[in-house]
């Protein structure tokens, strides 16, 4: 399968897996903004728009009905996936033309995809805690977290020689080595207060499977991703962190109601109004197939 139709059997099968699938042009850039997005002030909310492709990873979906309808728009875009909590990923990147080698001393089995570049792309789980966007003291590894995306197979870029690939025997997603993430290691940001970190520990399921191993912790993160958010931009990151409660809620591991909680003392400690609180907590579950707690 080739082409378009594998493209879109490939990302099906990601968004099942929970990974939120976007479609950039040719050449790994985003496909430009339509010209209301384009010219729409600091109030437009990216994450809001009801636009198919606009604002990069802001369009990125697990709903199978929108990414067809992005392939069908842009059937030779390539197939990206958003990385961060919002997907449970966090991939390192390994770009051997500026430096990069692997280090299996770090660097545990994993699913990995083989890039055009000659590198690897080391797919873990998300750890739940804030990472650094490259790996300190190290050239050419960069990691790919929140607020990243990775070029996903069986996407070819514009004159590359070869396309994105899953090496072959494929291998679950692993949680990164503890050496790894000392590895990350950078300042912490301001602790989320514990009132606001209030799942209850139990197994927990992705829909469309894979674990989610420390929902405790990927709380904490989720909700840490507001508080570090710049002033003008903790309403729209409030709505990101609703939208992967909701996915928490989904799977089992977080009631509606520690959600809402959690979700409003974060927004109340951002200075945000009721309303805004309310209309994050609403979009964001809304958006995610999910019914509306409030």
């Amino acid at each position: 399968m080739s082409g378009a139709a594998g493209r879109l059997h490939a990302a099906r099968g990601y968004a099942a897996r929970g990974w939120h699938v976007f479609v950039l042009g040719r050449t790994k850039r985003p496909v430009a903004n339509c010209p209301r997005c384009a010219a729409a002030g600091p109030d437009h909310d990216p994450h809001a728009c009801p636009c198919l492709t606009c604002h990069g990873f802001y369009a990125a979906t697990i709903d199978p009905d929108r990414i067809a309808a992005m392939l069908t728009a842009h059937p030779d875009g390539l197939l990206a996936i958003r990385t961060g909590a919002v997907s449970g990923l966090a991939v390192v990147d390994i770009d051997p033309r500026h430096g990069g080698r692997l280090d299996r001393t770090l660097m545990t089995p994993t699913a990995a995809v083989a890039t055009p570049g000659g590198g690897w792309h080391l797919y873990y789980t998300h750890p739940g805690r804030p990472l650094p966007a490259k790996l300190p003291g190290r050239d050419g590894i960069d990691i790919k977290t929140d607020g990243g995306l990775v070029v996903a197979p069986p996407s070819t870029p514009a004159g590359a020689p070869r396309g994105y690939r899953w090496t072959v025997p494929a291998r679950p997603v692993g949680e990164m080595a503890p050496r790894l993430l000392q590895a990350c290691r950078t300042r912490p940001g301001p602790a989320v207060p514990a009132s606001t970190v209030t799942p209850t520990p139990r197994p927990a399921r992705r829909q469309g499977g894979g674990a989610i191993s420390h929902p405790d912790a990927l709380l904490a993160a989720t909700l840490a991703a507001v508080d570090h958010a710049p002033k003008g931009r903790r309403r729209v990151t409030l709505y990101g962190a609703a939208r992967g409660l909701a996915r928490m809620v989904a799977a089992d591991a977080l009631t509606a109601p520690d959600a809402v909680a959690a979700l409003t003392a974060t927004g109340e400690r951002n200075g945000q109004t009721p309303r805004d609180i309310r209309g994050a907590i609403k979009g964001g579950f809304e958006a995610e197939g999910m019914p509306t707690p409030v």
